[in-house]
């Protein structure tokens, strides 16, 4: 059984002209690690993805996402990032 610590934050980004709250929580799926991530749009539409660590680097799971979303999945990664190493 895989056991992990329990993580769960909310980071502001800038993102299309406007600050946007992401809100990250880590999870287990078929043993592998994974971030889910909410975030609401400009009509208060809540989007929901998956990021997943690949070659060292946290990735967005979906790919039919606002392009705002996809442009920041560098920045994403590194809040991820920020926040394992806290």
């Amino acid at each position: 059984m895989l056991s992990i610590r329990n993580i769960q934050f909310s980071k502001l980004l800038k993102a299309e002209g406007r600050y946007r709250e992401f809100n990250f929580r880590k999870s287990a799926n078929e043993g592998k690690i994974i971030f889910n991530v909410d975030v609401t749009d400009d009509r208060n539409n809540r989007i929901l993805f998956r990021m997943q660590k690949e070659d060292n680097a946290w990735k967005i799971q979906s790919k039919e996402l606002p392009v705002w979303i996809i442009n920041n999945e560098t920045t994403l990664c590194e809040l991820i990032e920020s926040e394992l190493q806290a």
